[in-house]
C-alpha cells in the first residue's frame, strides 16, 4: 500500500512540475510582448547572431523572430500567427490572455482543483464571454463613420498619415469589397524607402520586366494574363523524334505569339518563365511582358482588369475568341526601382494600393507593419463592428463572467474565475505601460463601470483619469477581440491538459 501511495504522489508531483514548467515558459513569452501594449507601449529590439536588428512593437513580429525553445511557449507563439492570419491585429492581446489563463489555471490546480474541472470551467467562461462580447458590439454601416477613423488611428499607433492612407484606401475599395471573405485590405500595403506615400486605385504587383527596349508605360492597355510558363510544350523523350517534336512545339509557340502580336493586346502578365524566342517576338511587336509573378498576383491582376487567367494551350484559339478573355486598365506602368508593375483603374473589381515610405529599410518595415495592422483593423470593424478599447470591454466582460460564475455549481467555477482574471489583464497592462498603478486604476474603473452600468469606461493613459473610451475614440474591432479570446481559450486548455513532457527519439534511432 505504501508503494502504491508513493507512486501516486510521484505521478502527481510529475504532473504538477510539468504544469508549473509550462506555465513559467508561457509567462516568459508574455513578458516579451507585454511592454508593447497600449498607446504608451514601447518597442522591442530583436538582434540576430549576424547582427541584423529589428525594432518593433508588433507582437507577431517579436514572437516570430525571437528564439523559442520550450514546446508550450511555442504553442502560445502560434496564437499570434493564427491571430495575424485571421484578423491581422490583436496578437499581443491574444498572447497575454492565453498566458494569464494558463497561469490562473495552474494556480487552481496547485490548490487541489482537478485539472479537468479547471479546463471545463475555462471553456464555459470563455464561451459566456464571447456571447456577451457580441451583445456589446456596435455595428458600422457607413464607410465614412468616424469610428472607422478612430479604429485606424488606434491600430496605426496614432500615426495620422498612416490613418489617412488606410481610410482613403478603404473608401476606394468600398464596403462590398471589404466584406469579401478572401479579400485582405492589409495586402494592399506596400512599403519602400524610395517611394512617396500615397494611395492609388489599382494594384502594385511584383514581376520581372523582360523586354527592356519596350516602353514601360501603356495607356488604356488591353491585358492578357497567363498562368504557368510561356514556353514550348515539353517533350519527355530525348530521341531524334523527340527533338523534332520539340522544334514543332517551338514553331507552334512562335506562330501563336505572332498571332497575339497582331491582336490588340498591349501587355502580357505571365506567372512563370518566358521562352527567349517568344520574348524576341513580343519585343518586336512592342508588347510589354512581366513574368515570374506569384500565382496570387496573377489572380489579382485578372480580377482587377477583368481578364481571365489563360493557359498556354488556350492561346491556339482564334484571336476573336481570345479577345473575350482580355482585360483593360486605365494605365499600366512598370517601375524599375521597385521591380513592380503599377496597374491603375482596372476594368474589373476595385482594388486600392497603399504606399508607405520612410527614411531607412528598418523603419520602412515597421511602418509597413503598422499600416497593415491599421488596414486589417478597419476591415475587421466593417465586418463585425467595434467595442470600447483600452481594455474597457474586457473589464466589463470580466464582470459578466463573474456573475456567471455564481451560477456554476461545483469546481468548474474555479475555471470560470480564471477567465475573469484573464479579462483584467489587457487594461492592467495598458495602465502599467502608461506608468500608473494597475491594481489601483483597474479596481477604480471596475467599481465605476458597475456603478454607472457602463462597458466603455477606462483609463486615459495621458492623464491617468477615468474616461469613456468610446467618447475618446478609443475603440477596437469586435473580430479582433473575439478571435483573441477564442484562440487564447483553446491554446490555454490545450496546455493545461499536458500531463508530462517526453522527448521523442531521433529519427535515425534504432
Amino acid at each position: 500500500m505504501d508503494h502504491v501511495l508513493q507512486n501516486r504522489r510521484f505521478a502527481e508531483d510529475s504532473r504538477t512540475n510539468a504544469l508549473l514548467d509550462n506555465a513559467e515558459a508561457v509567462r516568459s513569452i508574455a513578458a516579451a510582448v507585454e511592454g508593447t501594449l497600449g498607446p504608451k507601449g514601447l518597442d522591442t529590439m530583436l538582434v540576430s547572431e549576424s547582427g541584423e536588428v529589428i525594432v518593433t512593437n508588433d507582437g507577431v513580429t517579436i514572437l516570430e523572430k525571437m528564439a523559442i525553445d520550450h514546446p508550450a511557449a511555442r504553442m502560445v507563439a502560434q496564437i499570434a500567427r493564427a491571430q495575424q492570419e485571421e484578423v491581422g491585429d490583436g496578437t499581443t492581446t491574444a498572447t497575454l490572455l492565453a498566458a494569464t489563463l494558463v497561469e490562473e489555471g495552474a494556480k487552481q490546480v496547485a490548490r487541489g482543483v482537478p485539472v479537468a474541472k479547471v479546463i471545463a470551467g475555462i471553456r464555459r467562461g470563455v464561451q459566456h464571454a464571447l456571447e456577451a462580447m457580441q451583445q456589446l458590439a456596435h455595428p458600422i454601416w457607413d464607410m465614412k463613420d468616424d469610428w472607422l477613423q478612430g479604429i485606424a488611428y488606434t491600430a496605426g499607433r496614432e500615426q495620422e498619415d498612416v490613418t489617412d492612407l488606410v481610410m482613403e484606401a478603404a473608401l476606394m475599395v468600398g464596403r462590398e469589397k471589404l466584406l469579401e471573405k478572401d479579400f485582405r485590405l492589409a495586402e494592399a500595403v506596400t512599403a519602400h524607402p524610395r517611394v512617396n506615400s500615397g494611395v492609388f486605385s489599382g494594384l502594385l504587383v511584383q514581376g520581372e520586366r523582360l523586354n527592356l527596349q519596350v516602353s514601360n508605360t501603356k495607356e488604356i492597355p488591353r491585358v492578357l494574363v497567363l498562368g504557368g510558363d510561356l514556353i514550348p510544350e515539353p517533350v519527355e523523350t530525348q530521341s531524334e523524334a523527340g527533338f523534332r517534336k520539340l522544334e514543332e512545339n517551338r514553331e507552334l509557340l512562335v506562330s501563336t505569339i505572332e498571332k497575339l502580336a497582331e491582336s490588340v493586346v498591349d501587355i502580357i502578365f505571365v506567372e512563370g518563365e518566358v521562352d527567349p524566342i517568344a520574348e524576341d517576338v513580343l519585343s518586336t511587336a512592342d508588347l510589354l511582358v512581366v513574368s515570374n509573378m506569384s500565382k496570387e498576383d496573377i489572380n489579382r491582376v485578372a480580377e482587377h482588369t477583368g481578364a481571365r487567367v489563360l493557359k498556354r494551350t488556350t492561346l491556339v484559339k482564334p484571336i476573336e475568341e481570345l479577345q473575350e478573355y482580355f482585360g483593360m486598365a486605365e494605365l499600366v506602368e512598370y517601375e524599375e526601382r521597385l521591380g513592380c508593375a503599377r496597374i491603375i483603374s482596372g476594368a474589373g473589381k476595385p482594388f486600392a494600393t497603399i504606399l508607405v515610405s520612410a527614411s531607412t529599410e528598418e523603419v520602412v518595415k515597421e511602418r509597413e507593419r503598422i499600416a497593415k495592422d491599421a488596414a486589417a483593423a478597419v476591415q475587421a470593424a466593417v465586418r463585425g463592428g467595434f467595442l470600447p478599447g483600452g481594455g474597457a470591454a474586457e473589464l466589463a466582460l470580466a464582470r459578466e463572467v463573474e456573475k456567471h460564475r455564481d451560477l456554476v455549481q461545483g469546481m468548474e467555477a474555479f475555471g470560470v474565475s480564471a477567465v475573469a482574471e484573464a479579462l483584467h489583464r489587457p487594461m492592467s497592462q495598458v495602465v502599467a505601460n502608461a506608468g500608473f498603478n494597475p491594481l489601483e486604476k483597474v479596481e477604480e474603473v471596475k467599481a465605476l463601470q458597475w456603478k454607472r452600468q457602463s462597458s466603455s469606461l477606462g483609463v486615459d493613459c495621458d492623464r491617468g483619469v477615468i474616461s469613456d473610451m468610446v467618447d475618446m475614440g478609443v475603440v477596437d474591432p469586435l473580430p479582433v477581440k473575439y478571435h483573441a479570446l477564442q484562440a487564447a481559450g483553446e491554446v490555454s486548455t490545450a496546455i493545461l491538459r499536458i500531463h508530462t513532457v517526453v522527448s521523442m527519439k531521433r529519427n535515425d534511432a534504432i
